[in-house]
């Protein structure tokens, strides 16, 4: 992680949501093969790995701070689904946002998106036929 300094080379937040856990980096200037403005997941382009519509849904926090194309992001997705990523990401984003400047800390605690989403699968209930919540069925005579 870059040094406590003035001149941060980049802003750094960690997104989770159920099993997934995304680690997202904004740069400051554009970065090696990161222009400002582009967004790499597991170093391929944001587009390779989800639709416009999941695109537009993963940069609202960006969108409601005013901060579209300020940024080179760079995030490192592990565990958990492609929609559990996505909203990881979410999380991630608007965490390391308001490491940018505090003032979006209200804005985007206001919208849920600094709110880590505490649900995650239950835990297999013994007797229950293979499920959590699933009963076994009463013998009938």
């Amino acid at each position: 992680m870059a040094k406590k300094t003035k001149n941060l080379e980049y802003y750094e937040g960690v997104g989770r949501r159920k099993q997934a856990v995304a680690r997202v980096r904004l740069y400051i200037k554009s970065h090696q093969k990161i222009k400002k403005g582009e967004i790499y997941i597991n170093d391929k382009p944001f587009e390779q790995v989800y639709s416009d519509y999941q695109r537009e849904f993963a940069l609202s926090p960006l969108k409601l701070t005013n901060n579209e194309n300020r940024f080179a992001i760079s995030i490192r997705t592990a565990g958990g689904g492609k929609n559990g990523q996505l909203e990881a990401i979410i999380h991630g984003i608007s965490r390391s946002l308001s490491k940018v400047d505090e003032s979006y800390r209200p804005i985007l605690k206001k919208n849920g998106l600094l709110t880590r989403d505490p649900r995650k699968k239950e835990r297999r209930k013994v007797g229950t036929g293979g499920k959590a919540r699933r009963a076994k069925q009463s013998p009938k005579r």
